[in-house]
């Protein structure tokens, strides 16, 4: 009876450890270079779909850049959109900006067009002084009146049907509006330009 006891006891607090293990493990899902790796499967799923076989439409939003100015995605319809979900604090974002810079650079006269929506970085005056001391000439996009781009985030999880619990996270967008291919965690300019150029 007491060797019963013993093995159901065993038994439960394996199943609790594995519980409190998987647990652990979520909760480290995030600005890592872990969460790059385990979606670069995922990564491809948007880019086959092509607009006559269930494209997904990138939802429409609206948010404020540093100057206070309304900036929907309705306005950039047209263009080739590389919409990219970051932050200051982030170091898998931080290095995807050098090669923004050279994309913007180089494909914004062939229509493309850079846009960061800036999650929890503080202050817009705050993600100037950062944007400035990087050299950043995209176009960034935050919070002024609350949760804003926690709304976007949602929305465009919601919309793919992956939930964006990393960043970076990466959208291209074509010029009809259409999703063309996510990322999850950094990327060089080299990848984003082969995936970028067939829309531009």
């Amino acid at each position: 009876m007491n060797f019963l006891k013993k093995d159901v006891h065993f038994k439960m607090t394996s199943v609790m450890s594995i519980i409190i293990l998987i647990m652990s493990l979520t909760l480290f899902i995030g600005c890592d270079n872990t969460t790059a790796q385990s979606n670069k499967k995922k990564s491809g799923s948007v880019q086959s779909k092509t607009k006559n076989d269930n494209a997904i439409k990138a939802p429409d939003f609206t948010l404020a850049d540093l100057e206070g100015n309304w900036v929907s995605l309705n306005q950039l319809k047209g263009k080739v959109v590389l919409l990219n979900f970051w932050g200051t604090w982030c170091g898998p974002c931080r290095r995807e900006i050098p090669d923004f810079i050279k994309l913007a650079k180089k494909h914004k006269k062939d229509g493309l067009e850079i846009v960061g929506v800036t999650l929890t970085s503080g202050s817009a005056k705050k993600i100037q002084g950062f944007a400035d001391k990087w050299g950043i000439n995209y176009t960034l996009l935050t919070d002024i009146e609350g949760n804003e781009t926690q709304m976007v985030t949602a929305l465009y999880g919601e919309a793919t049907g992956q939930r964006i619990s990393g960043i970076p996270t990466t959208f291209i967008i074509d010029r009809d509006g259409f999703i063309r291919q996510r990322y999850v965690g950094p990327r060089s300019e080299a990848v984003f330009y082969k995936d970028l150029r067939p829309y531009l």
